[in-house]
């Protein structure tokens, strides 16, 4: 009995730690929602304070904010961006992934230690030589930056990938190939939807990394194609004036999309992780 109530006792404290944690996590998007439908002269006066009925704004901080940014083009950018980024490294990461583990000699053992270097080089240390050379290359639209973010979330991919397909067998190819599968057949028929797991783990993460993202496309794009993160900054005025009702609101919507998507795909990302970076 003594063990038992020592082991409930132990359960109640780690859901109380937890129950607090998640609570400190959270208690940021409760305040930026709550300050979303203020008037912009209380929010500084009174961040914490309930909106009622000589603070509360209705939808006004919302309409102004999306005349302001241009939301709905800013989200269509980042939407392009963030979709198009995510497929092309789910894809072609997980092809290198493959012919590396797959093919053992000393140049894809050279290139597996070259994608893990990446991981730990900072961005900040190569962001200047990066955008000289994306604009001299024309890759500082769109189109291009894909290929930027391709490069950068390459390291992780390929290492979550190599290490999930360590612990796939081999003789599953095999009896692909020697069925007259080709061995694009076999990846895309037999590799690939072993890899789901892992995929739309990388896929999450690279998605709320792209999406969230200020800095790359402020140094490439800048405001020709103005991006969500960089289409809130817009809301800062000159002399260090804020339009903190419209930022607000423009924030909740902003974190409206990425949210959902990450809570429909949530159940695959611990899967993902172990399998990737635990396996083989």
């Amino acid at each position: 009995m003594r063990g038992i109530t020592k082991q409930n006792v132990g359960r109640t404290l780690l859901y109380i730690i937890l129950t607090a944690i998640a609570i400190g996590f959270l208690a940021p998007v409760f305040v930026v929602l709550m300050n979303s439908f203020k008037g912009k002269f209380f929010i500084t006066e009174e961040p914490f304070a309930l909106p009622n009925s000589s603070t509360f704004a209705g939808l006004e901080n919302y309409l102004s904010g999306l005349q302001k940014t241009g939301f709905f083009s800013a989200f269509g950018w980042s939407l392009f961006i963030t979709v198009f980024s995510v497929i092309a490294i789910v894809l072609f990461t997980s092809m290198t992934a493959w012919y590396i583990v797959r093919v053992k000699n000393r140049f894809t053992k050279f290139l597996y230690y070259v994608f893990v270097f990446s991981m730990v080089v900072p961005f900040q240390m190569v962001m200047f030589t990066m955008t000289k050379t994306a604009g001299d290359l024309h890759l500082d639209t769109p189109w291009g930056i894909i290929l930027i973010y391709l490069g950068f979330g390459s390291g992780l991919a390929v290492f979550m990938f190599s290490g999930f397909l360590k612990s796939v067998p081999i003789e599953v190819e095999e009896a692909a190939m020697i069925d007259g599968c080709t061995p694009l057949q076999t990846f895309f028929m037999v590799v690939f939807p072993i890899l789901k797991p892992t995929a739309i783990t990388v896929a999450i993460l690279d998605a709320m990394w792209i999406w969230n993202d200020y800095l790359l496309p402020y140094l490439l794009i800048g405001s020709d194609y103005k991006t969500i993160p960089i289409a809130v900054q817009y809301l800062r005025g000159g002399y260090g004036s804020v339009d903190m009702g419209a930022m607000m609101a423009m924030l909740v919507l902003s974190i409206i999309p990425i949210v959902v998507f990450y809570l429909s795909c949530q159940k695959y990302i611990i899967k993902g992780i172990v399998a990737g970076a635990v396996k083989g």
